[in-house]
């Protein structure tokens, strides 16, 4: 019923940029704080930004502040996170997740994509 679908995902070398794309079906972006995690290989999901329904208030990980931003297009029921500069560290599988609420923490969603590869090489 309701899905989320990242996209934008690949291999890019350190200091260059990518743009990730989450587009939503069944669900409403412009009605729901949405946010973006990653997750390394043998380490925890992280929080990286979000944004709430009316756009009051948005959030950057301090990992990630003053190199991503994350933006949504109501049009289009899509969520982006633009990423650059990137770091070796940044390389990781990147979710998104949405809920109609106002809580912005890891275990406030009820809704998770399926991820997308980043990989940043030197």
């Amino acid at each position: 019923q309701v899905q989320l679908v990242e996209s934008g995902g690949g291999l890019v070398q350190a200091g260059g940029s990518l743009r990730l794309s989450c587009a939503a079906s069944g669900w409403t972006f412009s009605s729901s704080t949405t946010g973006w995690f990653r997750q390394a290989p043998g380490k925890e999901r992280e929080f990286v930004a979000a944004i709430r329904w009316n756009g009051i208030a948005t959030y950057v990980a301090d990992s990630v502040k003053g190199r991503f931003t994350m933006s949504r297009d109501n049009t289009k029921n899509t969520v982006y996170l633009q990423m650059n500069s990137l770091k070796l560290e940044d390389t990781a599988v990147y979710y998104c997740a949405s809920n109609p609420r106002e809580g912005v923490g890891l275990a406030s969603y009820d809704y998770w994509g399926q991820g997308t590869q980043v990989t940043v090489s030197s």
